[in-house]
């Protein structure tokens, strides 16, 4: 009897925990093309520290997606590294992957604004051509 409730608590937490996802504020996605490197611990005996290449391809505040240049394993957690920004160490958790090797996933932190526009700024995408680094700010 015990188990049972123990087990029926712990569900009820998950449901929570997602349900608390679905109402977080969502930002919408803009279109970028960035490098990104993702980071994360691979477990097989020794912990290693495993580092993979990526671009991203939509960013917003509170997620990304990427698109993958080799198939691996992705774990649940990871951190994302915006080279090209130099914007280090963002943790995140992955919400989904497609077959293409296309990876959606949610930051642990909100980005703030100043590290948006570096962001974009530093893309290489047609929309963010003129922008420009304001360096007083």
């Amino acid at each position: 009897m015990r188990f049972q409730d123990q087990a029926s608590r712990g569900s009820y937490l998950n449901k929570e925990e997602s349900f608390m996802y679905d109402r977080e504020k969502s930002f919408p996605m803009e279109d970028t093309c960035n490098e990104a490197r993702i980071e994360f611990t691979e477990t097989g005996g020794i912990v290693n520290l495993v580092s993979r290449r990526g671009v991203i391809i939509k960013l917003s505040r509170s997620g990304a997606v990427l698109t993958m240049t080799s198939k691996f394993q992705l774990p649940r957690n990871f951190y994302l590294d915006i080279v090209s920004a130099r914007i280090p160490m963002i943790g995140c958790l992955t919400q989904r992957v497609y077959p293409n090797d296309v990876v959606e996933a949610r930051f642990l932190r909100l980005l703030s604004d100043k590290d948006l526009q570096r962001i974009f700024v530093y893309s290489t995408h047609r929309n963010h051509q003129g922008r420009t680094l304001d360096i007083y700010s």
